[in-house]
Order: C-alpha cells, then structure tokens, then sequence
C-alpha cells in the first residue's frame, strides 16, 4: 500500500511538473506577438459609462479576458485581489454587451473595473492573441510585463510591486 501511494504521489508530481512547464513555454510563444509600445491612452470608457483616467504616478495593469473563458474565470479572483492594492483596469472581449457583462460580474462578486471591446478595437491595439492577457506599466507607462495565461495573485502582486520601482 505503501509503494502504491508513493507511486502516485510521484506520478502526480511529475504531471503537475510537466504541465507547469507546458503551461509557461506556451505563454512565452503566445507573448511574442504582443505589443510592447509605451502606453498612450489616457482614458478609456467603463461599462457603465464613467470615464476612467489612468493614474499618471502609479503603476497600472491592464487585463484582457472574456465571460467565456475558462481560464480567466479561474484568474478572475486575482484579478479581484489585485485591484484592492493596485491600479487595474480590466477589457472585457466578445463578451455582450455591457449589461451582459455588469451581470456576469454580479453573479461572481466581481466589483473590478471593466471596458467592454466589442469591437476589438482594444485588443488589436495591443495584438492580444489569447485570453486571458496581462499588461502591467510602470508610472510612467512603460510595459513592464505582459502574460498570456494565468498569473497567480502572488505573481501578479510581485509584478505590480516590482513595476512600482522600475524607471
């Protein structure tokens, strides 16, 4: 009994190992596309209709994901975390519309700010390739980081806190 949990224990760990891995080189390739320009927008229109002006002295991350996506529903607490530290501005991609969204964030607890590109207009702008898709500037609107895939909270608040130092 004993070599039998043994066994499985390593066959779970080789697995969670390899996919680990698989999981990164992924991100990695799908992250060569992505722009990597300073950010120049300086405004952008929530879902319910304010205007959100991004903090010139401050870090911001910028996340794009969809209702649809099953790996931004598993990164959507993050996400969540995240926003009560930092800077974040989230763009929600062939989602619905604006009420389909303010409901969909309703029914999880969700209170993150969002900008619905219905057009893609957003994403083309930053050649997002996949979902979900991180984006994380420095004060002075340099990127930093960008990911495509899950980020872990702590990895998200690293970055964020890194981003905070970096010229």
């Amino acid at each position: 009994m004993k070599e039998k949990l043994k066994y499985y224990i390593k066959e779970i760990l080789i697995f969670t190992i390899a996919m680990i891995i698989s999981t990164n080189l992924i991100s990695i390739y799908k992250s060569q596309e992505l722009s990597t320009a300073p950010l120049t927008i300086h405004s952008l229109k929530l879902i319910d209709n304010q205007t959100y002006n991004f903090a010139t002295d401050k870090p911001l991350l910028i996340h794009f994901w969809a209702t649809w996506c099953p790996v931004c529903k598993i990164e959507a607490p993050n996400i969540e975390f995240i926003k009560e530290h930092f800077n974040v501005i989230t763009i929600a991609v062939d989602s619905g519309s604006n009420l389909e969204i303010k409901k969909y964030l309703q029914e999880k607890g969700y209170n993150f700010l969002v900008v619905n590109d219905k057009s893609k207009v957003l994403s083309k702008e930053f050649n997002v390739v996949g979902y979900p898709t991180t984006f994380i500037y420095n004060k002075d609107k340099k990127l930093i980081f960008s990911e495509v895939g899950y980020t872990s909270s702590i990895g998200l608040y690293l970055r964020m806190w890194w981003a905070s130092f970096r010229d």
